[in-house]
């Protein structure tokens, strides 16, 4: 029961959450496109970074869902230990993980079946509904960076599917993709 408390995480999988969290501080996204610079904002652009790596992991067999699963653990490990050092008492801390996880799949569902209606028909609005709604929910952006927003996500998830499952599992994902 308890060994799960006491594994230790493979370093690819810390390596495939470094490289999501660097991609997720790009400054162009807090710049040009407009995402709010809170603590909210940068939740949700690592809510959108973990979608595209863990869509791309989907079903593509035992190690990869695994691996998926060590990912979205560690994720929420690290957010845990983030509260704490904010001053979140020990008491509140699992209650504010139960909400963020719970607006981690919300927020993830409505991205990926945002980005899934845009890849099917280009006039799609779901997807800037979802980043309105989610990303932007306090502070409508322009125009241009919900669009450049929508953009980046088609060409990120595009880069992301490209790349190898095994590649991905062993910690060498590459988001090379710009942010305009």
């Amino acid at each position: 029961m308890f060994a799960g408390l006491f594994k230790k995480t493979d370093p690819a999988v810390h390596e495939l959450y470094s490289r999501i969290i660097e991609k997720a501080r790009d400054p162009a996204f807090y710049g040009a496109l407009g995402v709010p610079d809170t603590i909210d904002g940068r939740f949700d652009m690592i809510v959108l970074h973990a979608m595209l790596v863990l869509r791309r992991l989907r079903g593509q067999g035992a190690a990869a869902e695994s691996r998926g699963q060590e990912l979205f653990d560690l994720m929420f490990k690290d957010m845990d230990q983030s509260l704490r050092e904010i001053g979140v008492g020990d008491m509140s801390v699992g209650k504010h993980i139960k909400r963020m996880a719970q607006a981690f799949y919300g927020r993830a569902e409505q991205a990926e079946a945002g980005l899934d209606a845009k890849l099917n028909d280009p006039a799609s609005t779901a997807l800037a509904q979802a980043l309105s709604a989610n990303v932007y929910r306090k502070a409508p952006p322009a125009d241009a960076a919900l669009a450049a927003m929508q953009d980046y996500l088609i060409r990120a998830d595009r880069h992301v599917s490209a790349q190898s499952p095994a590649e991905i599992t062993a910690g060498r994902l590459d988001f090379a993709v710009p942010v305009k």
